[in-house]
């Protein structure tokens, strides 16, 4: 009798089993809005290289620009500024200029874009921003010996960069046509517009004699320029893309609006 309850509980147990099996070989039932398996829907071109899947994303990348042209020649004649000129004056600076000396140059003029800063800060009516603008001043120019060093960074008070062109921004001056001006690089009507007065700006207000002083020696101006250099890493070429032109203008574009929203 035990053999045969044992028979049965088998044949029992293989017909479970078989149901099962039949259950789990029927297709899964998609569901109509077509999300379940995305990736299906999806064609893959295998011949699409690199250069042709960013060529289909130029117009993600349009930005304003009539005097598009005249900008690839002057973007053309930075890269090669950069290259010949600029790039090798900076590594001889950095090779013959010890690094203590170059933070304490960059701090020194890191101190006067201050000035700029704190005079557009208020402009904006930041008041947050232009009290730590302020203290930062007052502690680097007297603490920090004419801003030699920077010790307003480690009590809190980290620079935060204000423009001109960014004061424009702020009351709804749209941007306008871009622009590449000669060695300065990426920039609109507005922003140009904010170069010359941040310019005017510190040359009146002088602070720390540089600007008389500088307009007596312009060696002064170029080791500006050659620390402006030093302290930005982008290099023309770094993309490894034929449509760098178009990444820069969009990037900075970008930034731009981003920085006016602050």
């Amino acid at each position: 009798m035990a053999k045969y309850l044992l028979l049965l509980a088998a044949m029992m147990c293989a017909g479970v089993a078989n149901a099962d099996n039949s259950k789990a070989n029927d297709p899964i039932a998609q569901s109509a809005d077509g999300f379940k398996e995305p990736l299906t829907k999806l064609k893959f071109n295998p011949g699409l290289d690199q250069r042709e899947f960013e060529r289909s994303t130029l117009t993600a990348l349009n930005v304003y620009d009539p005097l598009e042209a005249w900008n690839r020649r002057v973007y053309h004649f930075n890269y090669r500024f950069d290259q010949w000129v600029f790039l090798p004056v900076v590594n001889g600076y950095t090779y013959v200029t010890p690094s203590f000396l170059r933070t304490g140059v960059s701090n020194f003029f890191n101190n006067l874009g201050d000035v700029p800063n704190l005079l557009n800060s208020l402009l904006q009516l930041k008041g947050h921003r232009s009290l730590e603008t302020t203290g930062r001043l007052l502690v680097n120019t007297t603490i920090g010996i004419a801003g030699l060093w920077d010790p307003a960074t480690a009590m809190g008070l980290p620079r935060q960069s204000e423009d001109f062109g960014q004061t424009l921004g702020f009351y709804g001056v749209p941007g306008g046509a871009y622009l590449v001006l000669p060695i300065f690089g990426p920039s609109n009507l507005r922003d140009t517009t904010g170069l010359v007065v941040d310019y005017g700006a510190e040359t009146q207000i002088n602070y720390l004699n540089v600007a008389e002083v500088s307009s007596n020696h312009p060696e002064v101006w170029a080791l500006r320029a050659v620390d402006k250099r030093y302290q930005t890493s982008f290099r023309y070429g770094q993309m490894n893309s034929p449509f760098e032109y178009e990444k820069v203008r969009y990037i900075y574009t970008e930034s731009r609006k981003l920085q006016i929203a602050e």
